[in-house]
């Protein structure tokens, strides 16, 4: 069973950093692709950065280049996003997922079929 597992989430200062992880299990293809996604209340679900494990590629959504880094362990199904820099607008549910599909590197969720619980993220002005 496929289980994604997010931490890291908290309360924090604007400008301040956080640090989430995302664990992914239960299954064993080598190519795939791990997203962040947020969502913010009474808003869409966005689609916040990705990293594809066949080739280390990354994707960021305009709103947070520049301040947040996505990476992996080496190419395990162990994600980090590394979100400095945080602002108010940054506050609601992040998900991550997983996509073993290569056109999930446009963030498109449709194609994105495992998911996390999500971990919340509150940005205080």
């Amino acid at each position: 069973e496929v289980q994604l597992v997010e931490s890291g989430g908290g309360l924090v200062q604007a400008g301040g950093s956080l640090r989430l992880s995302c664990a992914a299990s239960g299954f064993t293809f080598d190519r795939f692709i791990i997203g962040w996604f947020r969502q913010a209340p009474g808003k869409e679900r966005e689609g916040v950065s990705c990293i594809s494990s066949r080739d280390g590629s990354t994707y960021y959504a305009d709103s947070v280049m520049g301040r947040f880094t996505i990476s992996d362990d080496n190419g395990k199904p162990t994600v980090y996003l590394q979100m400095n820099s945080l602002k108010p607008e940054d506050t609601a549910v992040y998900y991550c997922a997983l996509s073993f599909s290569p056109a999930a590197q446009a963030m498109d969720d449709l194609y994105y079929d495992y998911w996390g619980q999500g971990t919340r993220v509150t940005v205080s002005s």
